[in-house]
């Protein structure tokens, strides 16, 4: 873990730190990094290891490789409710709504939550039934968002644009004093459940024999998954491929482990996402999309890992 820690140290410096470089050791500098820069720091660490955490755990527990907060639809409710405030409101009173616009996509995760939970336990088949339910609601979440683009002007559909691409200059230390302890709590229980999620590799009946509580583990995980994501997604948008490529590079680098995995995926993702801080300091006449910089540097790097990589050993303790 310590390459990883180190790692991370470097980039929360080295984003936090920026604005020094850009307009040197003068009073309105210091003010640029702790009302500005710091904000942004800590909304990319913490969305970073909410959503690659989050997606590690719910790999194993769904037994599922594609398993990730977007695809099963914890996001797609975010993404409804974010559509339907930024379109049906006036550009021109948008900015009376700030503080509305994260609250309304947490709500709307946490529901797609419940409604995917509510599905899968109907069908009583946990695997495949949350991924199903998932992919059901987001083509329905999906299809009233595009319904939405067709009632609404040029701007308000550019910025819900923006939006679904993910920025992480949307939160400020009011927003992040309700979301980053809801992230940070959710990623902090995910990480003590390695031993557990190791466990979980043998199978249900193999975890239920040394003494996993599977109804009570599988809520857990959920329910940290969906808090985590929620909160995330309300604070810096729908961020793409964090957390389907952080957990895969890392097991097929270090195994299978989720002791390690689980954290290790948390510093990575945090540490990518403060590089897009990095990024995006150095470019002055615009901001790039979260999801536009991680899907076009983390898709290559993942396909050329999957071909050339050997098939990992199970390393499980």
């Amino acid at each position: 873990m310590k390459p990883f820690i180190a790692a991370y140290c470097l980039c929360l410096l080295a984003a936090t730190f920026f604005p020094l470089f850009q307009f040197g050791v003068v009073p309105v500098t210091w003010h640029i990094i702790l009302h500005l820069q710091l904000p942004l720091v800590i909304t990319a660490s913490l969305v970073g290891a909410s959503l690659a955490s989050g997606a590690a755990a719910l790999q194993i527990v769904l037994k599922n490789p594609l398993a990730d907060p977007g695809i099963i639809g914890i996001t797609s409710g975010a993404s409804l409710s974010a559509a339907t405030l930024i379109l049906l409101v006036p550009s021109g009173a948008l900015a009376y709504f700030h503080y509305w616009l994260p609250l309304a996509c947490f709500a709307g995760a946490m529901l797609s939550t419940l409604l995917i939970a509510r599905i899968a336990h109907k069908l009583q088949l946990l695997d495949a039934a949350v991924i199903l339910a998932g992919i059901g609601i987001s083509t329905v979440a999906g299809a009233i968002v595009a319904w939405l683009y067709l009632f609404s002007d040029a701007q308000a559909m550019r910025n819900l644009t923006f939006w679904l691409m993910g920025s992480l200059h949307q939160a400020d230390w009011w927003v992040l004093a309700v979301a980053a302890p809801l992230m940070l709590t959710s990623v902090i229980v995910l990480i003590k459940q390695g031993r557990p999620l190791n466990q979980w590799y043998l199978g249900e009946m193999a975890a239920k024999s040394v003494g996993v509580n599977v109804q009570r583990f599988s809520a857990l995980i959920l329910v940290c998954v969906a808090v985590a994501v929620g909160a995330a997604v309300s604070v810096a948008g729908s961020v793409a491929f964090i957390g389907l490529m952080v957990p895969h590079l890392l097991r097929l680098k270090l195994g299978h482990d989720n002791r390690l995995i689980v954290p290790a995926s948390a510093l990575t993702g945090a540490c990518l996402l403060l590089l897009v801080v990095c990024l995006n300091s150095l470019l002055t006449t615009t901001l790039l999309p979260v999801s536009l910089v991680t899907a076009s540097l983390g898709g290559p790097i993942f396909l050329y890992l999957l071909v050339k990589q050997t098939r990992p050993r199970l390393r499980v303790s």
